[in-house]
């Protein structure tokens, strides 16, 4: 063993494999600072079992600090992506609305850098969990071993001293019979029988003292051969649990200094994520989005003119003035002017636009003019095609419904059909037809 002032001269013999040494000097030293006080004593193996417990609890505290780090990182991460998705800002137009939308996805991207940064975490925690988990199981195969070991040594170190105190006692047993020999061997009156009973009795005795000794060195021998059989399996343990503490040790400093690099990193992450932003802003001009306004919003460049004098004979009844036509009567017949109708449509409807209501229930007109819907509630025809008149109005417009869809169509562009010209035309176009039936 190397005490003091040798431990240098040992590591310096040993040369490139200083660390190997090292880790062997580290081990002896922690066999030799954990010895029991006596045979008995298991102070120092309960030290270093609790030492490897307060060890494990930490390893969990260290999760546990992992884990919620990890749970606030996230929920940071998800709060920041929340924020950026409910912020609108569609009000605004130019380079001010590009630097806002610049700052809500850059938000978002923080959010999600927040977000992995936990799930980085979350895979720390695993590995400490991993790690954890495959020490206690080395340390429980190394326990069972000790404990095996423990018990017989503990039962034979109890029969050796057992044995130990008989050898005394028949020892003791045996000089004083050896004694009495002595006192009897002095006394003249003793009887010859008397003699030989004590003689006989002080031989017993010896015997007995022999295999009590005999007995006792077996038992130490025994205990010896147990002893180095535990000190060898104990200096095993120790560099198991000494190479447990290191790792140990080790990984959760490498564990906290990743987890402060990954900190690190994240701050760098943000803060490029806000200098986007800024850089964004350093393109927002005031005088851009004012003349972005303009463009986009102008109305007249002209201000309104102003009111003129109208006689009242040139107004109608309602105040406005008066027109030739109504605004429905803008679309007039092909060749139609405003001082009268063609002939072909005096011969169409007739007296029939001045109706409110079809007096007879619908009516089936033709189309003798093609028109285009210009308005929501208009309905499109063409020359030649048949529709059903349900409403005619004063203006010239009349409610007419064809294939099941309903319009306003001009009054002026459909001619009247008598049911047998009706009947006639569709026979024409489905032979097969039988009106009849």
């Amino acid at each position: 063993m190397y005490r003091g002032s040798d431990l240098g001269d040992l590591i310096a013999g040993y040369g490139p494999n200083y660390h190997v040494c090292l880790m062997y000097v580290i081990c002896v030293a922690c066999l030799l600072s954990f010895q029991g006080a006596d045979f008995t004593d298991q102070s120092g193996y309960e030290a270093i079992l609790q030492r490897l417990q307060d060890g494990r609890h930490m390893c969990k505290d260290v999760e546990e600090l992992l884990k919620m780090r990890a749970l606030a990182e996230e929920k940071y991460g998800r709060d920041l992506v929340a924020i950026a998705r409910k912020a609108e800002g569609q009000t605004e137009i130019g380079t001010l609305k590009a630097s806002f939308d610049k700052l809500k996805a850059e938000i978002e991207k923080t959010g999600n850098l927040h977000i992995q940064l936990s799930e980085r975490i979350k895979e720390e925690v695993q590995k400490i969990e991993a790690f954890r988990e495959h020490q206690r199981e080395q340390r429980k195969k190394l326990e069972e071993i000790i404990e095996k070991l423990q018990k017989p040594k503990m039962l034979l170190h109890k029969k050796t001293m057992e044995s130990k105190r008989l050898h005394e006692q028949r020892c003791k047993e045996a000089e004083e019979a050896e004694q009495a020999v002595g006192k009897k061997t002095n006394v003249t009156t003793s009887t010859h029988r008397q003699s030989e009973k004590v003689m006989n009795r002080a031989r017993l005795c010896r015997q007995a003292a022999n295999l009590a000794e005999k007995q006792y060195k077996w038992n130490v021998d025994q205990l010896k051969k147990m002893c180095q059989d535990w000190e060898s399996t104990y200096r095993s343990a120790c560099e198991v649990f000494q190479q447990q503490e290191s790792e140990r040790i080790n990984i959760l400093r490498c564990v906290l200094w990743d987890h402060c690099n990954l900190l690190s990193m994240q701050c760098v992450q943000d803060d490029d994520c806000c200098e986007e932003v800024r850089m964004i802003l350093e393109q927002c001009d005031i005088i851009t989005d004012n003349n972005c306004f303009i463009k986009m919003k102008k109305t007249a460049c002209r201000p309104p003119a102003p009111i003129e004098f109208q006689s009242y004979s040139d107004m109608d009844a309602n105040g406005g003035v008066r027109s030739v036509e109504t605004k429905r009567l803008s679309v007039m017949l092909p060749g139609m002017s405003f001082s009268g109708y063609p002939e072909a449509a005096s011969n169409s409807a007739g007296s029939d636009t001045s109706a409110q209501q079809t007096g007879g229930g619908p009516e089936k007109y033709m189309v003798i003019y093609d028109f285009k819907a210009q308005e929501d509630d208009e309905l499109s025809v063409s020359k030649g095609q048949v529709v059903t008149i349900t409403e005619k109005g004063e203006d010239g417009w009349w409610r007419a419904w064809r294939d099941g869809i309903s319009g306003l169509v001009p009054g002026t562009y459909l001619t009247k059909i008598s049911p047998q010209s009706h009947s006639t035309r569709l026979a024409a176009a489905h032979p097969d037809h039988n009106p009849i039936k």
